[in-house]
């Protein structure tokens, strides 16, 4: 039998295993900065900036040949609602799907559909596969609980897909442990236009 101690300093056990180690760590830092570039939500914004702010951008992003799958809010025109989002609309359909109920469910206040913004999200699934960018109007109280546009996030984060998205600050800390790799950033043009021009490089 070989006597590896009398082997001398060809076989540095512990000095391999901390190049292993260390490549590994150089390895994952690259990869969590790789996913940060990639998954970025807007937060500070209202949703009367922020919607019509991912509006202009997927449109003329689209119109440079990006191919994006998501759905985006919009008002109904009513003013009189706890949750002013009136409709989800489908960014390759243009289909709308209501997401207001006009009766709120007895205990709460809030009058958002989920079964109509889950409708929306299934119709966001069929698109995601093929997509370059996926923007989803936000990360809301529906998906907090697991429903909502949560399976369409889902998808897009375990396709490792670029993701744009909005968060309000109180459902920031549901966000960061929901999505612990992605960037903040404020509801500016530039600001995203930076995210897109850099998750679009990796």
């Amino acid at each position: 039998m070989r006597d590896f101690a009398a082997a001398g300093p060809e076989l540095n056990f512990s000095s391999e295993r901390s190049l292993y180690k260390n490549a590994w760590l150089s390895s994952r830092k690259r990869t969590v900065a790789y996913m940060r570039n990639r998954i970025a939500a807007v937060t500070g914004g209202r949703s009367a900036v922020v919607q019509p702010l991912f509006a202009a951008l997927v449109a003329e992003w689209r119109a440079g040949g990006t191919k994006i799958a998501g759905a985006l809010s919009e008002p109904d025109g009513a003013s009189d609602r706890t949750c002013t989002a009136g409709f989800l609309r489908e960014i390759n359909s243009g289909e709308a799907y209501q997401i207001h109920l006009e009766t709120p469910p007895v205990g709460t206040s809030c009058d958002i559909d989920a079964a109509g913004v889950e409708t929306a999200g299934r119709d966001v699934l069929v698109d995601l596969a093929t997509s370059d960018l996926v923007v989803l109007s936000k990360f809301g109280k529906l998906e907090t609980m697991g429903r909502g546009l949560a399976r369409a996030f889902e998808a897009a984060i375990a396709g490792n897909k670029p993701l744009l998205t909005s968060v309000s600050e109180k459902h920031l800390e549901a966000w960061r442990a929901f999505a612990p790799d992605s960037i903040l950033l404020p509801a500016d043009d530039a600001a995203i236009r930076r995210w897109w021009e850099g998750a679009r490089s990796n």
